[in-house]
């Protein structure tokens, strides 16, 4: 249950030029799989989902998990851990939300969304796993 000083606001992961075939999904409170999808020929995959948001700034929510006092990204599972046991990869891409800067989170508590953009495939043609850094972040229309 929210308390009074949370705001929801809306966040989007796109992933770019995910590797084809492979599933990809949020991890929820109880790490399962969230909303589990695949590119068939590298389109982008996006997840949509909320988070509420204290002053300090401070993140709460399903997807949000939490490093040390400051630190707060978001999972997103990757082939086994998205529910795909006959793939080859059990991987996590960490996405920091914490260094959200105050004009995207403003912008946010007037209704738009936060995109963030990373790119899904690694340098080797794997899935991008561990801490995967934004190539664009902006305020999108609902």
């Amino acid at each position: 249950m929210a308390r009074t000083n949370e705001t929801e606001i809306r966040l989007r992961i796109l992933i770019e030029q995910p590797v084809p075939g492979v599933l990809h999904s949020l991890q929820g409170k109880d790490e399962a799989p969230l909303d589990p999808k695949q590119s068939s020929a590298g389109e982008a995959l996006a997840f949509d989902f909320a988070i509420r948001v204290a002053p300090g700034p401070k993140f709460f929510g399903d997807q949000v998990r939490r490093e040390g006092p400051e630190r707060r990204f978001v999972y997103i599972r990757i082939g086994q851990l998205a529910g795909d046991p006959a793939s080859p990869w059990s991987r996590r891409m960490k996405i920091d939300i914490h260094d959200l800067g105050p004009d995207l989170l403003d912008g946010a508590m007037t209704g738009r969304i936060i995109e963030t953009t990373v790119l899904g495939t690694a340098k080797d043609g794997t899935p991008a796993c561990a801490t995967i850094r934004p190539i664009n972040r902006r305020l999108v229309p609902r």
